[in-house]
């Protein structure tokens, strides 16, 4: 197993990486518990893995009930965040309730928002299942729901107790879930670490088919990372959007064609593309980078080319996005490939011929 620490202003938290975890949980959850618990998971993963943190629960010595959500990006809305003020309050949850969430981004983002707003803070503890949520959403307490303007329009930063990351749950994971997670893991090399690119485009294969040891690796790299760029900006005012990476063009995405239908990681991935085009477009990366970008995203069978749409529906999606200053757009771009930057765009035309393809 593996610890790392992120250190936020507002408290240092833990994460644990590692394999069977989950058959320890009542040792390494123990500290981060409150006298009583929330299991906040949905129908998916609930046969997997909700008895094994009820167990985890009862050898702690917590009581503890479980809350059942629908599965799905569709899902992460009022509608269903208030399935869950129903279950606190049925249940008498208290403010030092613990909440623990149980599945992947859309459940941890959920619980997190929940957690941050019920009796105006509870704790909370996050147990991604999949690469996505394991590699990116668990860590640095951004919390949010969906609206049908824009995704993760309303919601909250705040921190988690612990994050435990078992590995050996992605066993479960369906290869196109796997794959959306592997977008995730590819961004952090675009925007911050050249070599961690490289290494990800000789490995990419053993990544795909879970070689146990690159597997973990790949893990504790995106989460190392992510925790140092949490600790300088944890309510994201500099660096900690770079992290949003590919997101601007990717959110348009799910936006348009509806939430669920493109994975969250397969409209990174045409985003980090489009992200690349346009750091060509204002002469900072070559076609080459872009080129690369596009074969390891491919490497990891995930799109690379974004679903056509008029460019009048681009401008209205990406206008709503939370980057946005002042009404001038915001990307984050390229330097050069394992180096972010963020960039305004004034000049619509820029935007146009870097989705021109694709109109």
């Amino acid at each position: 197993m593996h610890t790392l620490t992120v250190q936020t202003p507002s408290h240092a938290y833990p994460i644990y990486i590692g394999r069977d975890l989950l058959d320890n949980a009542h040792e390494l959850l123990k500290p981060h518990l409150g006298k009583k618990a929330a299991i906040i998971t949905n129908e998916t993963v609930a046969p997997f893995y909700l008895q094994k943190v009820q167990t985890a629960l009862d050898r702690a010595g917590v009581p503890h009930f479980s809350i059942i959500l629908p599965d799905g990006e569709e899902h992460k809305n009022w509608q269903t965040l208030n399935l869950i003020f129903d279950g606190l309050m049925a249940n008498r949850a208290e403010r030092k309730t613990t909440l623990i969430a149980l599945g992947g981004g859309v459940i941890g983002d959920m619980v997190g928002f929940a957690a941050a707003t019920y009796q105006r803070g509870a704790p909370f503890i996050q147990i991604p299942t999949t690469l996505l949520s394991q590699v990116d959403s668990s860590v640095g307490g951004k919390t949010a729901i969906n609206h049908p303007l824009g995704k993760n329009m309303i919601g909250a930063f705040y921190q988690p107790q612990a994050v435990l990351a078992d590995l050996s749950t992605l066993h479960t994971l369906p290869p196109r879930e796997l794959s959306a997670g592997m977008a995730e893991v590819v961004k952090y090399g675009i925007l911050g670490d050249d070599g961690f690119f490289a290494w990800l485009e000789q490995n990419m294969a053993d990544l795909m088919a879970q070689a146990p040891e690159k597997l973990a690796q790949a893990v504790y790299h995106c989460c190392k990372m992510k925790a140092e760029i949490v600790a300088a900006d944890e309510t994201e005012q500099g660096i900690r959007a770079w992290l949003n990476l590919g997101h601007t063009f990717g959110h348009a995405i799910e936006a348009e064609m509806g939430y669920g239908v493109w994975l969250h990681g397969e409209a990174v991935a045409a985003g980090c593309v489009l992200a690349g085009r346009l750091s060509e477009q204002l002469g900072k990366t070559t076609a080459g980078d872009t080129a690369r970008i596009a074969a390891l995203m491919q490497a990891a069978k995930l799109p690379t080319e974004p679903p056509r749409f008029p460019f009048k529906q681009w401008l209205a999606h990406m206008s709503h996005d939370k980057k946005v200053e002042g009404g001038i757009m915001r990307f984050i771009g390229l330097d050069r490939l394992g180096k972010a930057n963020i960039t305004e765009i004034t000049d619509t035309e820029i935007l146009r011929r870097t989705l021109q393809p694709y109109l």
